[in-house]
């Protein structure tokens, strides 16, 4: 499946950021990762393809980032709010057709371009 990220960009601390990602096929969890100059890319959110699933979201970002799709679309969303410098990154999308809540990059098979998040304090 192709991935296509987009949103991001700049904003202050405390603001708001949406990120968007269409695929081009249906069926696929759909999840973000976020990659520091330096760090090793880790886990921010996922969400499963069918309806009702709970999302996973990794510690730091729970109550602040929201994960949510549009199946119509093939499409997945996060929602950044109360922005931190520490959030600031290149935010990836990734698909998988049989994730089950791994949290680990390996266990999604395709990723779109990232898309750079700074947040100025």
């Amino acid at each position: 499946v192709q991935l296509q990220a987009s949103g991001g960009g700049l904003a202050q601390a405390g603001g708001s950021l949406r990120l968007s990602c269409a695929a081009s096929r249906r069926g696929y969890s759909m999840g973000w990762f976020r990659q520091a100059p330096g760090k090793e890319r880790e886990f921010v959110a996922a969400t499963t393809w069918s309806v009702g699933g709970s999302p996973y979201y990794e510690d730091s970002v729970k109550g602040r980032f929201t994960i949510s799709r549009d199946n119509a679309k093939n499409t997945v969303f996060l929602q950044m709010n109360s922005l931190k410098p520490e959030d600031t990154a290149v935010y990836y999308c990734a698909a998988d057709p049989s994730w089950y809540g791994s949290r680990r990059p390996a266990d999604f098979r395709s990723w779109g371009q990232g898309t750079q998040v700074t947040v100025s304090s």
